[in-house]
């Protein structure tokens, strides 16, 4: 049996609905629109009457604030002018996974089943093209869709069984122009020269075709989110424009190829951008000015050793500090882009065993009160992008329980064209507690956290691409939806010194997902798909082996 319960905020308390009213009114400009009315529908399965009563004014509603109707809104509906909203399907719903939790709290045993979708009520009077006009600015399509009005028979999904992965047939034999065509149609984030390294490896060593599987992870690892491909090209032809910089770019440069020299002295190195990001960090130890560097093998946060003060007794204890950069999916997705935006910052500590304290928040977008009619065609508002990725930060932020001590905008013209949204922790975790050895025959991986999903299918490859207009109607799946209990969950259990020392080595399920999570423990594994736990059947090896996480870790 299926149960519905319709939510609404009592006057006074309706923060949100007056604030979606001014935002439209903004920016929409929308004539005859009054007033706004948000009520939040629950759909429950699989709960008896008594503990259905108890979790409306517990988990669905407060008696405080919040008005509760069972079944069907009061009054006649006939006129009202309102449309519902919900994510699409295989988006991680944090809301109705948190009923879940709390119902399984308030009565262990029961295993609900929540679906939830947001209905907005337009007041006075709105032509149907105007109300068109709101419910495409209020579904942004990465994540959401229309959703129906009838109460469904059942909230049981059905699921097809997922078919054998597929073999690319006749992939070896084809020319240069038929693996490019291909790499078209399948949307790769590799590049012709990549895709036809890649026929001629199979057709040449492994003498058979790939399949879709081990494409789309070759595809995943070799991504420049993941790989850093531009950082690593090598750069044969540097010239400086003429203009205010130049000559200071110029003089930076040469510094630069200075400090080459000393550092690696005759040996030959190519010219990147990698090298000159990484090239002060050389030079002052090669000067033994980083005798407290911390160095292993792990690919996890930058870190080093401290001697602190515990209590009055110097103990040995590693800090670890972390940025990531979220600016395409916050720029498609701003709620989730920017929330997983500080998970991804603070799961590289995390997956060093170290404990998360504080945070930073630097961002740049062009001016947030252009309106609808100002947003370059496939864009997202600058309005609607600023308050979402700030909801969303804010949100991550505060149920981690984690403190962010700078939150900085910069407003430019130029981030019209690419939001800038970066995150930055700092973590600390005593010495003892992290173990690093090399793996061996016999180990085994385990993964820890949340299970696996479509969300975040693709997230890499993704960001590692040119983007058009078509993007943000493309991309949904590419956008994780953060699960910060669950990664709250990870950073308790890694903190007790009996857990983190049974660690060998670790690694997050950021970028890449399986593929890349596992791939980077250790040179060489097996990596039995059918044992990783799923948030729902359906979901075949390809989506098994590349789906994205920050609330999953894979520990050996």
């Amino acid at each position: 049996m299926v149960r519905r319960v319709y939510v609404e905020k009592k006057k006074g308390f309706d923060v949100e609905a007056q604030g979606l009213y001014e935002d439209i009114q903004h920016n929409l400009g929308i004539k005859g629109l009054t007033g706004i009315r948000i009520v939040n529908r629950y759909d429950i399965q699989g709960l008896d009457e008594e503990t259905y009563e108890t979790a409306k004014y517990s988990v669905f509603a407060e008696p405080a604030v919040d008005m509760a109707y069972d079944e069907t809104m009061p009054g006649d509906m006939s006129s009202v002018v309102f449309f519902a909203q919900e994510y699409l399907p295989g988006q991680f719903d944090q809301r109705a996974d948190s009923a879940v939790q709390c119902i399984r709290l308030m009565k262990p045993g029961t295993d609900p089943v929540v679906k939830f979708a947001k209905l907005t009520f337009l007041e006075g009077e709105v032509a149907s093209e105007d109300v068109e006009q709101i419910k495409s600015y209020c579904i942004n399509p990465v994540d959401s869709q229309e959703a129906e009005l009838a109460k469904p028979e059942s909230l049981s999904m059905q699921y097809d069984v997922p078919e054998k992965v597929e073999t690319i047939s006749g992939f070896t034999k084809m020319d240069d122009d038929g693996v490019e065509a291909y790499r078209k149609k399948l949307d790769f984030a590799m590049s012709k020269d990549d895709i036809i390294m890649i026929r001629d490896y199979f057709a040449k060593d492994e003498k058979r075709d790939p399949t879709i599987t081990e494409l789309k992870v070759i595809d995943t690892y070799w991504s420049d989110h993941c790989r850093h491909t531009t950082f690593n090209t090598k750069l044969t032809d540097i010239y400086f424009e003429d203009g205010p910089y130049g000559d200071i770019v110029k003089e930076a440069f040469q510094e630069y190829m200075d400090i080459r020299g000393e550092v690696y002295g005759d040996r030959q190195k190519d010219i990147c951008l990698m090298d000159m990001g990484v090239i002060g960090t050389k030079y002052i130890k090669k000067e033994g000015l980083a005798d407290d560097l911390d160095e292993s093998d792990e690919i996890n946060a930058c870190s080093i050793k401290v001697k602190a003060d515990i209590n009055g007794e110097k103990q040995d204890w590693l800090v670890m500090f972390k940025n990531e950069t979220h600016n395409h999916p916050t720029e498609i997705e701003p709620f989730g882009g920017a929330a997983t935006c500080l998970g991804g910052a603070i799961r590289d500590p995390l997956s060093g065993r170290v404990y998360v304290y504080q945070a930073m928040r630097v961002t740049g977008a062009a001016d947030p009160r252009a309106t609808l009619a100002q947003t370059h065609p496939g864009k997202l508002p600058q309005r609607k992008i600023t308050i979402g990725a700030a909801n969303g930060y804010s949100s991550y932020g505060n149920q981690i329980g984690l403190a962010t001590g700078l939150v900085d905008e910069v407003y430019h013209p130029d981030y019209v064209a690419k939001r800038m949204e970066v995150g930055a922790v700092i973590g600390a975790a005593p010495a003892d507690h992290v173990r690093r050895e090399e793996p061996i025959p016999g180990d085994v991986v385990i993964l820890v956290g949340g299970r696996t999903g479509r969300d975040g299918m693709g997230g890499a490859t993704g960001a590692s691409k040119k983007h058009t207009e078509a993007s943000i109607s493309t991309c949904g799946a590419e956008v994780q939806k953060g699960n910060p209990p669950v990664e709250r969950n990870i950073q308790r259990l890694f903190r007790k010194k009996e857990v983190s020392t049974l660690i060998k080595r670790c690694n997050d399920f950021g970028a890449g997902g399986v593929s890349v999570a596992i791939g980077e423990l250790a040179d060489g594994l097996e990596i039995n798909l059918d044992l990783v736990p799923k948030k729902y059947e359906g979901l075949d090896g390809t989506e098994l082996a590349i789906s994205e996480s920050q609330e999953r870790m894979a520990v050996v």
